[in-house]
């Protein structure tokens, strides 16, 4: 708990809390912490301009006293600006937990959505709820900037790659077992919000002019002079003109630093932003990893000469002395020692020793937001499934179910597609759960490829590239109908499978645009394409005629759900059972929306 005093401490800052135990009271401690160190600052305020005048007008023994407040007063604003900040990631850290909350009760309606990312062209992204509302994105994202929630989504979308999976599956185990890290990382994110990066990776980039030795001895003279006119002035020795003269020479030369000084004030991000750059990479410097994927990240923050959060912390003092530059209570004290030629010459060093390696920092750390997403999920609604690559042409998902449905309802199901059974055709009653089944594998798919596990017991996918036709729609804009679309999807599929790409597809109710009769012959002669090639995949379909094919195609199965009417209510029970499904609920469920058969 924090004292009265505590806050007239003069030692170095205490790290920042991450804790989200007894959040409410520590909340409420730190703003009464905050409170007292408003009057402090107050007070000290004043003292140190009592001080000052009576070292003006009265004697120079007041000068101690004057320093002695002076320097209390900027511990103050920095030990209040510490607790301020705390206080921002005491509102992240109860944020997170609601979030958390909302996730695992899978209420996902106030999460961001992503869906300025959907892609209704996409192999698979438009079918699987991968963005929109409730979708994997929601379950899945903890980025704070837009650049990794970018890089995220590009994730989300990206083929599969079972080496690159499983060097991700590595990473993800290893931070699974780091949550205060990664709780740590979001926080931060949420507390300090981020700007563009831009123009600052513009400004390292940009070579600027070294300073030369006139900038080195107006540096010097500018504080020498600066005290030596001042003290003489004021001593009767030199007349108050002098001070005058020395103001307007100090606009003249000053005006040498002026434009690569503004430049630098406009390029260099605010003191949230660094704040957020600065205590992330900390985080991640502060932390050993075993993974190779999460070793090369956290490299890549030790390229240059010293850690980039020291390098970040450097350029926070330095970026606020240069924004505030023209603050009405900095521009005499410049003018009197002209600070501006000390600040061009350290600004320069810096930019000299370090630009290089902090160009690719807002990078490298939104690469850390995807990681902490894959972590995260992990730690707050992970399931303990076995993931296992192989390089054959297998799927096989042993009790599988869908990761946006709540574990305590979804109903798991077990299938195996392999060279020799290569097609499932799958029949089932309206609202069966046909299609949440295929949406099921082919997102659990998705999740391996993130290197996450299962939600299921046990799921084996090989080096297959997954693609859906599930959610065709017309366009009028482009003149589309939903019949062509779908056939649009499909001939895609077919000109990738003829290139001999092994492709796991979810064809959902195929060619339902068109007549039964053509449905059926265009249905038998897209499957009698599908089997020589190097796909595997699943078929739903309301025509039960082209269960036949299972009976004349060993590579051909049929799988169904079933539906049973009781008492003017249609019962589900989501089990995938072998065979055709012996009975259909369209007609009854029609009745129970209000249209009315004749009877025979």
């Amino acid at each position: 708990m924090i004292h009265f005093w505590d806050c007239l401490s003069l030692g170095s800052m205490n790290p920042f809390d991450f804790s989200p135990e007894q959040l409410e009271l520590k909340q409420k401690t730190n703003k009464r912490s905050v409170a007292q160190l408003s009057v402090l600052r107050i007070f000290s305020f004043f003292a140190l301009g009592a001080t000052l005048i009576l070292t003006i007008s009265e004697h120079w023994a007041w000068a101690l006293p004057s320093i002695l407040c002076f320097f209390l007063f900027v511990r103050l604003i920095n030990r209040f600006n510490h607790l301020k900040d705390q206080e921002r990631i005491y509102l992240a850290l109860q944020q997170l937990q609601t979030q958390k909350q909302a996730r695992q009760e899978r209420k996902l309606d106030a999460l961001d959505s992503g869906i300025e990312f959907a892609d209704k062209e996409h192999p698979f992204a438009g079918d699987l709820d991968l963005f929109g509302p409730h979708s994997l994105f929601q379950l899945l994202n903890h980025c704070t900037s837009a650049g990794g929630k970018q890089q995220l989504a590009t994730l989300l979308k990206s083929a599969v790659n079972p080496k690159a999976a499983q060097q991700r599956r590595a990473a993800a185990a290893e931070l699974q077992e780091k949550p205060d890290f990664l709780r740590a990382m979001e926080a931060i994110g949420i507390a300090f919000p981020q700007g563009k990066v831009g123009p600052w990776k513009q400004w390292l980039e940009q070579k600027e002019r070294q300073p030369n030795l006139l900038h080195w001895l107006l540096a010097i003279l500018g504080p020498v002079g600066g005290v030596l006119v001042l003290l003489f002035t004021t001593q009767g020795i030199f007349p108050q003109a002098m001070l005058g003269i020395w103001f307007l020479v100090g606009i003249l030369l000053l005006g040498m630093v002026f434009v690569p000084l503004k430049r630098a004030a406009e390029a260099i991000p605010v003191a949230s932003h660094l704040n957020s750059l600065r205590l992330r990479a900390a985080q991640i410097e502060g932390n050993s990893f075993q993974s190779d994927l999460l070793q090369a990240e956290q490299a890549r923050l030790q390229a240059g000469s010293s850690p980039a959060s020291h390098q970040l912390k450097e350029l926070d003092r330095l970026g606020l002395w240069t924004q505030n530059r023209l603050n009405l209570l900095y521009l005499p004290f410049n003018l009197l020692f002209w600070t501006d030629f000390i600040l061009y010459l350290r600004l320069a060093a810096w930019k000299k020793r370090v630009s290089h390696s902090l160009v690719q920092l807002p990078e490298t750390l939104e690469n850390w937001e995807v990681w902490v997403s894959l972590g995260s999920f992990e730690v707050e609604v992970g399931h303990p499934g076995i993931s296992v690559w192989t390089q054959e042409p297998i799927l096989e998902g042993q009790n599988v179910f869908h990761p946006l449905l709540l574990p305590s309802k979804a109903v798991g199901n077990s299938l195996t597609l392999n060279t020799n059974q290569k097609l499932v055709l799958l029949t089932g009653s309206n609202m069966s759960g046909k299609t949440t089944f295929m949406r099921t594998l082919g997102i659990n798919a998705v999740l391996l490829n993130l290197g996450l596990r299962p939600f299921a017991d046990r799921m084996t996918l090989g080096p297959l590239q997954l693609f859906t036709s599930m959610r065709t729609t017309d366009n009028l804009g482009e003149s589309v109908s939903s019949f062509y679309a779908e056939l649009s999807r499909i001939r895609t599929l077919l000109q990738r499978l003829e290139q001999d790409e092994p492709i796991f597809f979810l064809l959902d109710e195929i060619l339902k645009g068109t007549n039964t009769q053509d449905r059926i012959s265009g249905s038998e002669a897209l499957v009698a394409q599908l089997l020589p090639s190097q796909g595997i995949g699943l078929i739903s379909t309301h025509d039960i005629e082209l269960a036949a094919l299972g009976e004349k195609e060993a590579r051909v199965q049929n799988y169904s759900f079933h539906s049973e009417i009781q008492d003017q209510e249609i019962l589900f029970d989501y089990r995938l059972k072998e065979g055709v499904c012996p009975s259909f609920n369209a007609h009854k469920l029609m009745e129970l929306m209000g249209i009315k058969f004749e009877s025979k």
